[in-house]
């Protein structure tokens, strides 16, 4: 099937290409940057440079395409920020796909998002959906709740550099997943037409709170972590004074997600009918304990060389001591 993947070059993206790619699919990339995508096209995939904000290039890049899997969204270095990038952005490469008759689109929203239509984020996910319901366009709904990949930079790193890992009190726990494990999901969709006018909450096999990870982090790191906590009426007081600010607007959007992960309303659901609808087998899914012990093992092996070859230099630029008689 010939894929259009927008956010190829995204955390979620890339192994959304990857799988797309290892199942024979005919894969097209929209990027931004030639350059910063170079590894996809190693990869085997074709690059189409369009930009979600220019209405033209979209319907030059979707032309011909039978499916798309929208992995794309606004990072927080964007300057546009998500009311441009999620809302308009994602409209127009909707609308140009219907009007280029493609069949099957693939959207990935978030876990929970309806319950929140005063976070902007949450919100624009939420219509979002509802104006793919309206087209004429086959699709598939998948809502994952967070990314082990997150994790890493969050948690496992502090810890390593004995930083300060800030946390929120009172976090919501998130049943996070793989982003190679959701990535089988949304490349199955493209073929499976029981999952079209479908969504799906994506959850990994347990849900955690930040306590949960750290321990598990120092229990696989051998290190303390250094924790502070960070008072939600600070983070609320933040998002107020950045919002003033045209160029805080799109930081303060993204502050106000702290009422998400501080509900207290858990990120996880149940998972068996969607593991069925799917031909998906639970036991393949990768748990966040094996996910973080492979990484530890590989970091600290790393750093075992490091420490070797660094004393092993030192040897070396050691001068022989001279014996005066």
């Amino acid at each position: 099937m010939k894929v259009l993947i927008s956010g190829a070059t995204g955390t979620l993206g890339r192994q959304v290409a990857r799988r797309a790619l290892d199942e024979g699919h005919d894969v097209y990339c929209l990027v931004r940057s030639i350059r910063k995508a170079a590894f996809l096209k190693e990869w085997g995939a074709n690059l189409v440079l369009a930009d979600l904000c220019d209405r033209d290039s979209l319907d030059k890049a979707v032309r011909g395409m039978e499916a798309i899997i929208d992995c794309a969204t606004a990072r927080p270095t964007d300057s546009a920020g998500i009311r441009v990038i999620d809302w308009a952005g994602k409209v127009s490469l909707i609308q140009a796909a219907e009007a280029a008759g493609v069949k099957r689109y693939v959207f990935f929203s978030i876990m929970n998002a309806h319950r929140y239509p005063h976070i902007p984020l949450m919100d624009i996910k939420h219509c979002t959906e509802k104006f793919l319901a309206q087209t004429s366009l086959e699709v598939t709904i998948l809502r994952p709740g967070g990314f082990f990949q997150g994790l890493i930079g969050q948690y496992a790193i502090p810890i390593l550099d004995q930083q300060q890992v800030w946390i929120s009190k009172n976090a919501s726990p998130v049943a996070h997943m793989d982003t190679q494990d959701i990535a089988r999901f949304a490349v199955a969709a493209l073929r499976l037409e029981s999952t079209v006018g479908q969504a799906y909450d994506l959850a990994g096999p347990k849900a955690w709170t930040p306590e949960n990870i750290i321990q598990l982090c120092e229990s696989l790191s051998g290190k303390k972590a250094r924790t502070t906590p960070i008072p939600v009426r600070l983070l609320k007081a933040v998002e107020s004074f950045t919002r003033f600010f045209e160029w805080g607007v799109n930081i303060a959007d993204r502050l106000a997600f702290t009422e998400v992960v501080t509900s207290g309303i858990p990120f996880d659901a149940p998972m068996d009918q969607t593991y069925a609808s799917f031909g998906i087998a639970p036991d393949t899914i990768s748990t966040l304990e094996d996910y973080l012990q492979d990484y530890f093992n590989r970091i600290l092996k790393k750093l075992k060389e490091l420490e070797y070859d660094k004393q092993e230099a030192s040897k070396k630029r050691t001068p022989f001591k001279s014996t005066s008689k």
